[in-house]
Formats: structure tokens, sequence, C-alpha cells
């Protein structure tokens, strides 16, 4: 699970910003939360409120980035800038990342310092009295390489020292087999943003999650339920797989999803999902991203969450991640929103405000650390009067 991150110099955010998922005794049992394996109660749900533009998806975008550096960095092009921006007024400073997870039991802390063209710091520490280094690698600017140190990871440190400077270490050991590395990458992100962005629900978007429940039956199983549940007037979708022409006269393989709707008696009818209403598109297109994180445990990160949802479906989905029946590995969302009615289902300790200066530059904090707020408040109205900030100068 993740614990807690934090960035500095990051698109839009110049100061360093964190994110906290950790929850204490003052926080009702109730909320929905999970007990990691390491003893921390930690959030299941975190919900980016804030006006357009305020920096909400840029708060997303630094887990994404490191999930792609840890993960995938190693078969990036040699010669690839890495895929992020600093702030515009601090664009020739390095930008700095951080993130506590748990897993095997533990916990483990791991940092960044780097420019899009090199790493001047990558580090990956565990915690077992105290926090102590597993390998810590810097650029040493004197001698044009890196010197690296490392305790009980396993890469050969003849081959330590050649990793890209567009690389992570991580990634490039498990491409060498080690061990660790490999159950590191193993780790997975679902997600609706890329490098610039929300990736619309189009009809592409569609063929990648109807990709998704053909490799998944039970994830088609329950994506079929829950769109039964919230009475989008389907019975099932089929997904097919398809021998399409395309222009140039080649073929290509592809699945397509068709919704099979209920008339009066026993009569059906089937629908290319392409001519289905935008709501059962998003709500499928949205399954496919939060079922996946949902039975294997891990992090979805959705942008624009409500999206051609109705808003009475907001905690329905939401409570996917509350019910320990539908969630029992402790998956987590960490979503943006710009329906205020999320802060009515929402705890306090579950909401980050983010806002934008006159200087362009965001900062985000957490709803529970306002001074005076109280869990009954009724933080809809509060917000929509300004109490809280993050709220659009119209």
């Amino acid at each position: 699970m993740l614990h807690r991150f934090a960035f500095s110099n990051f698109q839009s955010f110049r100061e360093r910003t964190e994110v906290s998922w950790l929850l204490d005794g003052r926080v009702p049992p109730a909320v929905w939360s999970h007990n990691a394996s390491t003893g921390e109660r930690v959030s299941t749900v975190m919900a980016a409120v804030g006006a357009n533009a305020s920096g909400k998806t840029g708060l997303l975008k630094p887990v994404a980035f490191m999930h792609w550096f840890i993960s995938r960095s190693f078969h990036s092009e040699p010669s690839a800038e890495m895929p992020f921006h600093a702030h515009p007024a601090a664009r020739h400073e390095p930008s700095e990342f951080e993130a506590d997870v748990d897993f095997d039991g533990k916990l483990w802390r791991y940092t960044l310092r780097a420019t899009p063209g090199r790493v001047l710091h990558e580090a990956l520490y565990v915690k077992r009295q105290r926090m102590s280094y597993v390998f810590v690698r810097e650029w040493n600017e004197s001698t044009q390489t890196y010197d690296v140190k490392q305790q009980d990871f396993g890469l050969a440190a003849s081959e330590a020292s050649k990793v890209r400077p567009n690389a992570s270490l991580i990634a490039t050991a498990a491409q060498y087999g080690v061990p660790l590395a490999q159950r590191i990458v193993a780790g997975s992100i679902w997600t609706n943003i890329y490098q610039f962005g929300r990736l619309v629900p189009d009809g592409g978007q569609l063929l990648v999650a109807a990709r998704q429940f053909a490799a998944h039956d039970a994830q088609r199983q329950e994506m079929v339920r829950l769109l039964g549940q919230w009475d989008m007037g389907l019975s099932d979708v089929q997904i097919r797989e398809l021998e399409i022409t395309l222009a140039d006269g080649s073929t290509q393989k592809q699945w397509r999803p068709y919704g099979l709707h209920r008339m009066s008696g026993p009569s059906t009818f089937e629908l290319d999902f392409l001519q289905e209403s935008s709501g059962t598109q998003g709500a499928f297109v949205l399954l496919s991203r939060l079922l996946p994180a949902l039975q294997d445990g891990g992090l979805a990160l959705i942008d624009e969450f409500e999206n051609d949802l109705h808003p009475h479906m907001l905690e329905p989905i939401l409570d996917l991640f509350a019910n320990p029946v539908t969630n029992p590995r402790g998956a987590q969302l960490l979503l943006t929103s710009h329906a205020i009615e999320m802060l009515n289902i929402v705890h306090k300790s579950q909401v980050m405000l983010v806002e934008k200066d006159e200087s362009n530059e965001s900062r985000a904090w957490r709803l529970d650390t306002v001074e005076g707020v109280r869990n009954d408040d009724n933080f809809y109205a509060k917000y929509m009067a300004g109490a809280y900030g993050a709220v659009p100068q119209l």
C-alpha cells in the first residue's frame, strides 16, 4: 500500500508537496481504510478537489511517473529525456520525488532527484529498527560517473555503475534477474493519465477496456453485475474477437464489446458499445481500471473521476474500495473530481484541496489540516462558501 508520497519542482508545483494516506486515532473507525502489513492504518481513497487548472492532475502525475520510472525506464531510448517537466520558474533545477510503500511485510522508501536528462540521486531504503539503505546511487560530477553503494540488493557492482542516466537502478536490476527488483517492478498502477494529461474515453479506450475484460472473465462478470446494479439497462456485456480490415488492406484482430439489453417479455436486443450512452461507456472504461486494482491489490489513479457519470453513482463506485468484500487486498484509489458532492461522501482526511496562486504555483493540503474543521461540518456548504480555499476566483 502507498503510505505517503511527496514531490517538488514538478509541473505547476514548485515547493515540496506531500500527500499522506496515514490515519491516526482521531479518525473514526468507520472511515474507509485498511490495516497495512506494517501495522499502520492507511486510507483506501484520496480525492483531490480544486478549481480548473489548479494542478489537480499534476498531483496525480508524480505517482504515475515514479511507477513508470521504477518499472519501465530500462526500455526507454538511451538518449530520451524522462517524461516530466519542472516548474517553468525553476526549469533548470532538479525535481524531487519520494514515496513510502509497504510490501513483503516491510516499509520501504524510494527517493529520486533528477532533471529530465539525468538522474542525480536515486535510493531505496527499508525500515528495520530504523530506515537503512538498500542502495544509494549518486551522480559524481567530478568523475562524470555514478557512485553506487548497496546492502543486500544483489546487482553486480560492475553493472550498477553502468546504469543509464535516464533509467532506474531498480528497472535495470529487474532485467538482470535481481529478485527484490523483480518483486518491486511487478507492482501495478491502473490509470487514465499519461505525460500530457487525461486519456479521453473514446473508441480506442473502449477497445483497451474490452481487451482487459476478455483476458479476465471474473472481472467481466463483476463489471456486468455492477452495471446492472447501477440501472444501465444492461443484462450482459459480451466481448468478441473480430478481424478488422485496415485502410491499407491489412487485417488486425481486436476485442469489441457488445451490450445485451432486455425488452418486455423474453426479448433482447444488442448494441455495439460505440452506440451505448456516454455514461455507460464511461462506466465500462472506468471499471476496466478499478476492478484489476480491487482484484489484485494496487493503486488506481483516475483523473476527473465523475466524467460522464451521474452524481448518484459516485458513492456506489467509491464503496467498492470501502467494502472489504470487494476490496480484500487493500487497493487504493487516488482521484481528482469537480463533483463537490464528493465532500459529502469521504472523510476530511481523504480530501486534498488544490489551489494555484497568481504566480502560477500550485499548492495542496489535506482538508483535516485546516484549523477548525470538525467531523460534523457540512464540508460541501463550507467549501462552496470559500471557507477552505481551492475554489475558482470568478
